[in-house]
């Protein structure tokens, strides 16, 4: 028996490091697979601060993990989000730390247009929802907006319809804010300029910029892809948020964006957005020589109609010449009239005065008849009152009268007055006068009851118990309240 040790198992089966396995495999996935387009919907969507975006592709067999490094978001095509179905195109690599493996994505791309008008459907039914498409919501393009501003590629032939349109209808001033139309940050240009012309002629940045009176946002056509960026929900909410009234002009007639629903009127192309912009200079100089001419015809005719009424309310009234003559005769007949009636009036009243004259009394006929009489009626009187006289005289001596009750009541009568006189007597000013004091009196007669009714200088009179003397006040300041300085 062969005392040879037996060999050890698997001994000729290779050995490897982790990282040479790693590598092996990363090097079999890169030169197997290449370059690949894979289809799928984006899930698990992230972006990091360091610009990278990281998701997933998942269809219903599978998911795979997708990396977007920073240098090639800008050369993407669209902006991802979840729920949005791709193309992804790039390559397939592996991440030796976690034993997995990523797609390396360096362009995106609709996965046809059955997912993007579903986006887009999605989308719309939202903004309906908020009133974003609301009737109401629109407003009225000016008549004749004196700047325009327009947002639309400054490439293509775009731009050069609208601006010979505008000049060949009517010209006005153009303001154009250059943006992309189309691709990777296509809606965040169109954005940024739609909300700038709506700052523009309010105090801060660009105040010096007047604010267009209506704005143009347009493009040519395109296939559907070309035409998402006018389908963004940033650039539709830049729209109805936009202060001024916005025509939209993206695509051919056929075309229809939701910009053309957000917008306050839709123009099936930029030629025509060009024309609804503006009117036809001739046509409303011509509509304007029509109206003019018909308000001078109008005119004419009011003219004619209020100088025929005024012909025949002339026609009848009378004739104001001949008025004037008969008003004037009949004022000399009576003139004349008058200068005879006057004299004759007067002398008829002259007449009458000495009629009357004739049949009066003289004066001294009234005079001597009324003293007579006096005379009469005093005679009269003087014997009823001699009369009345001794008629008393012989009433009295056929009556005996007794002199006490007489005397009583004469006793009576002295007492009551003698009362009367003391309280009189008591109340006298003449009483006060007595016991020193003295009335004055001002240059009127008049009592003077305070010192300030007096003035220096002034004359008065001082009345005393037996009689008044004159005297004049002196002005001294010092003499003591009450007191008077004669």
């Amino acid at each position: 028996m062969d005392d040879a040790p037996l060999a050890a198992p698997f001994g000729n089966v290779p050995e490897y490091s982790v990282a040479e396995i790693s590598g092996a495999i990363k090097q079999t996935l890169e030169s197997t697979f290449g370059r690949i387009r894979v289809r799928g919907e984006i899930t698990e969507f992230k972006r990091y601060s360091s610009g990278h975006l990281y998701f997933s592709l998942k269809d219903e067999g599978g998911k795979i993990s997708g990396v977007v490094w920073r240098g090639s978001v800008s050369r993407l095509g669209l902006v991802p989000e979840n729920g949005l179905e791709i193309i992804a195109t790039g390559r397939i690599s592996s991440y030796g730390e976690r034993s997995s493996y990523q797609l390396i994505v360096e362009k995106m791309e609709y996965a046809g247009e059955g997912a993007l008008l579903a986006r887009i459907e999605r989308l719309r039914l939202r903004l309906a929802e908020e009133g974003l498409f609301d009737r109401e919501r629109k407003r009225r393009i000016p008549r004749l907006p004196k700047l325009i501003g327009v947002v639309t590629s400054p490439q293509g032939a775009v731009l050069h319809d609208i601006c010979t349109t505008i000049a060949r209808r009517f010209p006005r001033e153009l303001l154009i804010w250059p943006v992309a139309v189309q691709g990777e940050g296509a809606a965040a240009q169109i954005t940024a300029a739609i909300q700038g012309f709506g700052r523009l002629g309010v105090p801060g940045p660009g105040a010096s910029l007047p604010r267009p009176d209506v704005l143009i946002v347009a493009r040519g056509g395109g296939s559907l892809e070309d035409l998402m960026a006018f389908n963004e929900e940033s650039v539709l909410r830049a729209v109805a948020a936009c202060p001024i009234p916005v025509i939209s002009a993206v695509g051919h007639e056929t075309d229809t964006t939701l910009i053309d629903y957000v917008s306050d009127i839709r123009a099936p192309t930029p030629t025509a957005a060009a024309e609804l912009a503006v009117p036809v200079r001739n046509e409303l100089l011509a509509d304007l020589a029509h109206r003019a001419a018909r308000m001078g015809s109008a005119l004419t005719r009011i003219a004619q109609t209020a100088r025929l009424r005024l012909d025949r309310a002339a026609s009848g009234l009378p004739d104001l010449p001949s008025l004037l003559d008969t008003a004037r005769m009949r004022l000399d007949d009576r003139s004349h009239r008058l200068e005879l009636a006057l004299p004759s009036l007067l002398e008829r009243r002259r007449t009458a005065l000495m009629v009357a004259e004739r049949h009066m009394p003289a004066p001294g006929t009234i005079i001597a008849e009324r003293r007579a009489r006096l005379v009469l009626r005093t005679a009269a009187l003087d014997a009823a009152a001699t009369a009345l006289g001794r008629a008393a005289e012989a009433r009295l001596g056929r009556t005996r009268l007794s002199p006490a009750p007489l005397l009583a009541l004469c006793r009576e009568r002295q007492a009551r007055l003698a009362g009367v006189g003391g309280l009189l007597e008591s109340v006298s000013p003449r009483a006060v006068l007595e016991r020193g004091y003295v009335l004055v009196r001002d240059a009127a007669g008049e009592p003077v009851t305070r010192a300030g009714k007096l003035s220096a200088g002034e004359h008065v009179t001082l009345v005393f118990a037996d009689g008044g003397k004159a005297a004049r006040i002196e002005g001294r300041k010092d003499t003591p309240q009450g007191l008077l300085d004669l």
